[in-house]
Parts: C-alpha cells; sequence; structure tokens
C-alpha cells in the first residue's frame, strides 16, 4: 500500500520562493534506492596511517573486496497518475540527476513538471557521479576529465565563437537565449568530473535500473542519448518509447530494424549549425532517421526553431521556456498512447 505524501514547502520537491502561488505537489510515494554494482578485489598493497586529528592516528588497509559501480535512483510518484508507464529521466557526461531538478536560477525543472503531468518520476545519477560515488583507479581506468568555466559557453551554444569572458558583465549571449545567463555559474557547480572509460558500468547500471522498474518510457540528455538506445537494443521488450534531447543515436540498418517498434522524438535547440559538436551529431541522427522510416520506424527529429521555440541552448530542460517543451513532450508521449 503506497502512503500518500504531500509535498510542501521545505520538502524534497519544494518550489523557489517565487513560484510558492502553485499547488503543491501531492505524491502518493517518493524515495530512492542504489542499485547495481559488482565485487571488486584489492591485494598486494602497502597499509598506511592516517591521521585524523592530534593524538588520532587510523591504520588504513586498502587491501579486500569491494562493491563498486552502483547507481544511484530517486522516485517521486504523483497522487494522481497519467502516465502509463514510468519515466527514466538520464542525465548528460559529467552532470548528474540535478539536471532535471531545479533550474540554475530557482525555477521549476523538467523533473517537477513531469511529476505534475502525471508521470511516475526516476531520476538517477549514474555510475560515478553524484550519489553513485567514485571507485579507486584500479576500477575506474585512467584520469577523471574536469571542465572548466568557459568550456561549455560556446561549446553548448551559450554565445558564439568569441563571446565567453571570465568577466560575467563581458559575456556575450545569442540574442534571444533562453538560458538564465546570470546563473550561468550555479550551472557549472553542477558539472562533475567523469571518466571517458565507464560507459560498460553505466549501461550495466541502467540496464539494473529497467529491469527492476520498466516496461517505461526514457527521456535522455547528450551523452545519455548513445546510452539509452543502448539499453533500448538490450531491452527491446522493455522500452516503450525514447526522448533523446540532443543525443546521439549511433546505430545502423540492424539497428533500426530491431527498434523500429520504438517511437523516439529528437529534440535540438537553436544555433546547432555554429558548433563542430552538434551540427555533425544531427546529421547522425537525420541518418538513423531515415533508416527507421526505411524499415518501418519512428525517430522523429524536431528543431525546436522550426516549431516556433527559439533561443534554447543544450541545456533546454533549464531554460525560460523548458515548461514549453515538457510540455510538447507530454503531447508527444500521449500521442503514443502512453497517458490515461
Amino acid at each position: 500500500m503506497f502512503r500518500y505524501v504531500t509535498a510542501l514547502a521545505g520538502a524534497l520537491l519544494a518550489l523557489p520562493a517565487a513560484a510558492q502561488q502553485k499547488a503543491p505537489l501531492e505524491l502518493r510515494d517518493m524515495g530512492s534506492f542504489h542499485i547495481g554494482g559488482r565485487l571488486f578485489d584489492i591485494a598486494g598493497k602497502p597499509t598506511r596511517e592516517l591521521p585524523l586529528g592530534p593524538g588520532n592516528i587510523q591504520k588504513i588497509d586498502p587491501n579486500g573486496q569491494y562493491l563498486v559501480e552502483q547507481m544511484y535512483t530517486q522516485y517521486f510518484l504523483p497522487k494522481a497518475r497519467r502516465g502509463k508507464l514510468p519515466l527514466l529521466m538520464w542525465h548528460g557526461g559529467g552532470l548528474t540527476g540535478v539536471t532535471y531538478e531545479t533550474t540554475p536560477d530557482g525555477r521549476e525543472g523538467w523533473l517537477n513538471m513531469f511529476v505534475r503531468k502525471g508521470w511516475d518520476t526516476y531520476v538517477s545519477d549514474a555510475v560515478e557521479r553524484g550519489r553513485a560515488g567514485w571507485a579507486q583507479p584500479e576500477v575506474f581506468k585512467g584520469e577523471p576529465v574536469f571542465t572548466t568555466l568557459g568550456f561549455p559557453w560556446e561549446a553548448y551554444r551559450f554565445g558564439p565563437k568569441g563571446s565567453w569572458d571570465a568577466d560575467p558583465a563581458k559575456r556575450k549571449p545569442y540574442a534571444g537565449s533562453q538560458f538564465p545567463v546570470a546563473a550561468y555559474d550555479n550551472l557549472l557547480r553542477q558539472i562533475v568530473p567523469r571518466w571517458v572509460t565507464t560507459d560498460p558500468a553505466i549501461d550495466a547500471g541502467y540496464l539494473a535500473l529497467i529491469d527492476r522498474i520498466c516496461p517505461c518510457a526514457l527521456l535522455v540528455h547528450s551523452q545519455s542519448g548513445t546510452l539509452g538506445y543502448r539499453a533500448a537494443l538490450a531491452r527491446p521488450d522493455k522500452i516503450k518509447a525514447l526522448v533523446d534531447v540532443e543525443g546521439t543515436l549511433r546505430g545502423d540498418e540492424t539497428t533500426a530494424a530491431k527498434l523500429k517498434h520504438i517511437p523516439m522524438l529528437v529534440l535540438y535547440g537553436d544555433n546547432i549549425d555554429d558548433t563542430t559538436m552538434f551540427g555533425p551529431q544531427r546529421r547522425i541522427n537525420l541518418n538513423m532517421a531515415a533508416l527507421a522510416r526505411a524499415v518501418g520506424g519512428d525517430i522523429e527529429i524536431v528543431n525546436l526553431p522550426d516549431i516556433g521555440m527559439r533561443g534554447n541552448t543544450h541545456f533546454m530542460m533549464m531554460e525560460r521556456n523548458n515548461l514549453e517543451i515538457a510540455d510538447y513532450i507530454d503531447k508527444w508521449l500521449a500521442g503514443k498512447g502512453l497517458t490515461d
């Protein structure tokens, strides 16, 4: 029996001060769990002494068995459920589930919005991100990648080439940008180190989640576009729809045929052709859409400016028109028969 929870001010999904007039979120349940992982043995390493304070020395023996590569998920289940299936939200590279939570300038994110729309919503921190935790160098091979303050500005289309400046007053965003650029530094506070060697472990964590929760719909972003497509290939009977926000669908004629029963929506924001990253990526996805059509599949590529939504960056779920985009996604899912 699910317990009923009303998420009021101060609760985990509390609204920012500017939006307190909205109705409280009413939930039938909420919670979190870790899932997946594997055992890993370390042997042959020397012990060491760790000073914990004056007169407090702890002997550390790193040898032994560890549980590593687990994944973290939190869930929010609305009292008035409308989505027929759970909606799983997966983040991009160097990010965590915070992507879908409160926006950098303190507004509601897609987590709250889709719960309000009646979707059982699951948001994860993938393996080696956020609350999933790190592991030893013996487990995560290579060095973690860190993001400089200025890298996302041009790479993710906050401003054109040459528009970045360390001084916030001198940064030049695209005209009409939907991103709250005054809160740019808050976005950078969300970005975490990432490894480029951990995809198999991330895949395993997501498949463990799918096996526990699904059938379901996936909403993926950036790096997890590829991960979501791979998950659909591994569990084609459990993924009923895939919404991809500027992520790559890496496949061919064979994969298109295998997934022809799964409707897919790929969304792109503005100024795509101004970057060396997203123009080529979109061409890959357009090719996948053509392959899908040839075998009776359904991959829809939508450029938001073409439908009247202009000024969006790679982080459309955080932007001023994020509710308008959420409405579009929700309507698309409903059109696929996934709502009551």
